[in-house]
């Protein structure tokens, strides 16, 4: 009995999961399933560059955790060799986001959901760019609206960020010298190409995705517009394994990175908490 429980779960949340959604660059508005544990490790590639005189990289553990059927948890930190020739823990952060809409109708539907974000990092502060990846310590909150058609998912995302660090109150040298508060936004396009059919949740599936991101300092009224595509790997409904390349289209800031490789894998461990239960 045990068994069958966790099989029939682990089915229908998995055939519940519409892969085309699962951007590279991106949330969705789409949730973690309810007493489901994902584990991720993403990593960032550099070449060298003007700022770097080697393969600089930033690795990202994640763990996500389904509260509830609209409340996921994320949990992560960042290791990396961008501001030192060693690699050190460079950052922690914690993220929740909550799915307030759901519409649903055969082979679409439409999601909302908000989102928190906070982030401490030991890093120097250098560039103008606001990102709590790993390179600036604050908060984020945003919405996210997602809508699927069949094979086509098509996601939204805007944010507002505020910088928390000690310069932000600085009167003396760094007085005006920083940007603090930056809008973020993030139209995503996924499309699943393979399997044609669905007949089995162990089939692999292969998704494309093209992601445009930007972001507008608030303080000193600059910007950046990146276009990021990427393919998608799913192997049984439970392991994604991501390649995506970022590439700066626009900009009037200093960045760090302008360009860069992401390469990640996450596995999903459905029914977790099911499991103990039953």
């Amino acid at each position: 009995m045990r068994q069958l429980l966790v099989f029939i779960f682990t089915f229908v949340v998995a055939i519940s999961i519409h892969a085309q959604e699962l951007y590279v660059f991106a949330e969705p508005a789409s949730s973690l399933p309810a007493h489901a544990l994902s584990v991720k490790f993403k990593n960032h590639f550099i070449g060298k560059n003007e700022f770097f005189d080697r393969l600089s990289y930033r690795l990202a553990p994640q763990v996500f955790m389904g509260l509830s059927k609209n409340m996921t948890l994320r949990i992560g930190s960042t290791f990396s060799n961008m501001y030192t020739y060693n690699p050190k823990l460079e950052s922690a952060h914690f993220y929740m986001k909550f799915r307030f809409l759901s519409s649903d109708a055969v082979h679409r539907h439409f999601r909302m959901a908000g989102f928190f974000e906070a982030a401490k990092t030991s890093s120097p502060f250098h560039f103008d760019e606001i990102n709590l990846g790993g390179d600036k310590s604050g908060i984020e909150a945003g919405l996210i609206l997602t809508q699927l058609w069949h094979k086509l998912a098509l996601s939204a995302t805007v944010s507002h960020t505020q910088v928390l660090d000690s310069y932000r109150w600085d009167k003396g040298v760094h007085a005006g010298l920083h940007s603090y508060q930056s809008l973020q936004s993030v139209i995503s396009a996924g499309y699943l190409l393979f399997p044609r059919t669905y007949t089995s949740y162990k089939q692999t599936n292969l998704n494309v995705y093209l992601e445009l991101l930007t972001q507008r300092l608030l303080d000193q009224n600059r910007y950046y517009v990146d276009v990021a595509p990427a393919l998608q790997l799913i192997f049984s409904s439970q392991t994604k394994l991501n390649l995506g390349y970022r590439v700066q289209l626009g900009a009037d800031m200093e960045r760090m990175m302008r360009r860069y490789w992401l390469l990640s894998v996450e596995t999903t461990f459905l029914g977790a908490s099911l499991r103990a239960e039953v």
